[in-house]
């Protein structure tokens, strides 16, 4: 039997490290990483989808992304022929995006997001407050892979301004009941990791080893 290629595509400007601990049967699935890459000038999502798409080599391919990763796997799914298409602490429409999102859009305040910052984290680090702060950004630190920041402003733009009005009914999605940027208030129709936060594909890495394989086994409906 031939084995089930699973690609993996990480969260908004994360590399494919967060997937380290995730460990499938390599008898029975082939895992292949993918990366961010930089957006062309003034890039449409759909247009960076169709070009991300090309790196799926496979026919009926499993296609799995986690937060930002997951708005954008659903939109190279149109250029995909796939055998499951899943999202981790993520959302499948813009209904499903938090308030404090929505009115970012409205008034347009995500251009006032400094993510020039972030191409510099040692020195935030070096400057952050209280010893929570600093693990977050030792954290994400280690996990960064995209600090250019054309790709950052846009990144944050094409997520908060993502337009989908109606779900994919062919999506599974994976969702923690403690996920701090995407509250599960908001979400309808996941499959609840109880006591999951928005980096549990990080920290709770032996639950999506236990439950990925009969997820993707599992015939569909």
């Amino acid at each position: 039997m031939s084995k089930i290629p699973v690609y993996f595509m990480p969260g908004l400007a994360a590399s494919s490290s967060i997937f380290e601990h995730i460990a499938l049967d390599e008898a029975l699935f082939e895992i292949h990483l993918l990366e961010w890459v930089l957006p062309e000038e003034k890039e449409t999502l759909v247009a960076y989808a169709q070009r991300m798409a090309k790196n799926v080599q496979h026919e009926n391919a499993v296609l799995i992304g986690v937060s930002f990763g997951g708005v954008l796997v659903q939109e190279m799914a149109a250029f995909l022929t796939l055998r499951k298409l899943i999202i981790i602490s993520s959302v499948k429409s813009s209904a499903e995006l938090p308030r404090k999102m929505k009115i970012a859009k409205t008034t347009k305040a995500y251009k006032l997001v400094p993510t020039g910052l972030l191409q510099d984290v040692d020195k935030l680090i070096k400057y952050a407050f209280g010893d929570s702060l600093k693990k977050k950004l030792i954290l994400y630190e280690r996990f960064l892979h995209m600090r250019n920041k054309e790709y950052l402003d846009w990144a944050i733009e094409q997520m908060i301004c993502w337009d989908r009005e109606v779900e994919d009914p062919n999506v599974i999605h994976i969702h923690g009941d403690a996920d701090e940027v995407f509250p599960s208030k908001n979400i309808k129709h996941f499959i609840n990791v109880k006591g999951g936060t928005h980096i549990m594909i990080l920290n709770r890495f032996r639950w999506f080893n236990a439950n990925l394989p009969k997820i993707i086994l599992e015939e569909a409906l």
